[in-house]
């Protein structure tokens, strides 16, 4: 995976997750809430999602937040409704891991490592994920060079894990209108210049709902092989960063545009048993 810039573009590798591959000519959309709240909240969100034909689940069993106070998610008393859900709506879930320790007692709920942005220099959390079988989802850290943000996810490929996925997040730069700065120059090179599936996320990326779906449609255009977006059936009250979650329909509208733009630029959306989206 070094960088060789100016090179042809290399063959970018499958990474399947739940029956979908990652990096190949499909665009996967991976979509759930910031955090598991309850149940019914998860439930909820799964069917909804499903429904306007996301492939993948993500949500947070636990939260690495800034401030100590902050609902901090709900760790283990999550997983036996979680596995239940997931197994019911037939979807296979992407979740953060934020410590070594955590990665034994989850395993047989996530199908897909998250490494959150605060922890992609965690470099011994990288080193036992690359023993893994299961796929690494890694996000750009919030002040990473493309190089680091690189050189992270070799902790993982070459502890013998060669299925990582990279993550555009947003960078922390001077500007202060929205959350982060959408680095769609970083998707681009990322794409052209390492054989790994890049996939962005739109809603940490800008942290303003009604600004999600267009840089989803940027990310599309750009190249990204999917994204990873905050869907909450009500915002308001969501524990943990509603200001950027999408409704329900906020999401179903989105999904439809988003077929739009890929059917344009022959990047179909993976279809789901049962679902299809159509673009009219």
């Amino acid at each position: 995976m070094e960088i060789q810039t100016m090179q042809t573009s290399p063959s970018t590798q499958i990474v399947n997750i739940g029956g979908f591959d990652i990096g190949g000519p499909n665009f996967t959309v991976i979509a759930g809430p910031c955090s598991i709240e309850s149940p019914s909240q998860f439930l909820e969100t799964a069917q909804g999602v499903k429904a306007a034909g996301a492939h993948l689940l993500r949500g947070g069993i636990w939260k690495m937040r800034t401030s100590s106070k902050d609902f901090q998610g709900l760790g283990p008393s999550a997983f036996d409704f979680v596995k239940d859900i997931c197994k019911e709506v037939n979807m296979s879930l992407v979740s953060e891991v934020t410590d070594a320790r955590q990665i034994a007692e989850v395993y047989d709920v996530v199908e897909c490592f998250q490494v959150g942005s605060r922890s992609m220099q965690n470099y011994e959390l990288l080193r036992e994920l690359g023993k893994q079988r299961k796929p690494v989802l890694l996000k750009r850290g919030l002040a990473a060079y493309i190089n680091e943000w690189i050189k992270a996810a070799e902790y993982v490929t070459n502890g013998g894990n060669p299925n990582v996925i990279l993550c555009e997040r947003g960078i922390r730069t001077f500007e202060t209108a929205t959350r982060n700065t959408l680095d769609l120059n970083a998707v681009a090179f990322a794409k052209k210049n390492t054989n790994l599936p890049v996939i962005v996320d739109p809603s940490h990326a800008v942290g303003i709902r009604a600004l999600v779906p267009d840089l989803a449609y940027a990310a599309a255009a750009v190249g990204a092989d999917g994204i990873i977006v905050e869907v909450h059936p009500r915002p308001a009250e969501a524990l943990s960063d509603g200001m950027q979650a999408l409704t329900l329909g906020d999401f179903s509208t989105m999904m439809k545009k988003l077929d739009k733009i890929l059917t344009a630029i022959d990047r179909p959306l993976h279809q789901t048993a049962g679902v299809t989206v159509h673009a009219h």
